[in-house]
């Protein structure tokens, strides 16, 4: 299965607070984004939370319309204070 990491402004500062926002497939439940993140990862995931977000049309600046496709966010809550390194910020 496909897990996407978000790297926004946004999701990086929620990361901080240990909440890591994920791309992913429609048709996943809550337990099995759980262990898709635990195997990949190697943490314990302590919540799941998900959204459904649909799809529609929208115009181009030329006036085509484009479709875009619906998909499901998710974020995800780590146990023990756990990290997952793809998150952090580097320093300079």
């Amino acid at each position: 299965m496909r897990l996407t990491p978000i790297l926004t402004e946004k999701s990086l500062q929620d990361a901080k607070e240990g909440k890591y926002t994920f791309l992913v497939d429609k048709r996943l439940t809550k337990g099995e984004i759980s262990r898709l993140v635990e195997s990949s990862f190697a943490v314990n995931v302590s919540s799941v939370r998900t959204a459904n977000i649909k799809g529609g049309e929208k115009k181009n600046v030329k006036g085509r319309i484009q479709t875009k496709k619906a998909y499901k966010k998710t974020w995800v809550g780590l146990k023990d204070k756990g990290k997952i390194e793809l998150f952090e910020e580097k320093t300079k």
